[in-house]
C-alpha cells in the first residue's frame, strides 16, 4: 500500500515506515503530525484517486530530528 501525500506544497509517495525527508517542519522530535490531503491510495491494486483529495484520509507522521 502506498499513497500520495501533499505536504507543505509538495507531493511524496509514502509507504507505511518509510523515512521521509521533508523540509522545515515546525514540530519537536518525537511530535506526531498528520497531514490531510491525499490525493491518491493504492492498496494493492485497489487505486483509489481524490478530486482534488480523498475525503477522511491522512497521513500521520512522527518527527524523527
Amino acid at each position: 500500500m502506498y499513497v500520495i501525500v501533499d505536504i507543505q506544497g509538495q507531493q511524496f509517495k509514502v509507504q507505511q515506515d518509510q523515512r521521509l525527508f521533508v523540509h522545515r517542519i515546525n514540530a519537536d522530535q518525537g511530535a506526531k503530525v498528520e497531514f490531510d490531503k491525499v490525493m491518491l491510495i493504492d492498496n494493492d491494486g485497489a487505486i483509489t484517486v481524490g478530486s482534488p483529495v480523498i475525503e477522511g484520509a491522512k497521513v500521520v507522521l512522527e518527527i524523527l530530528s
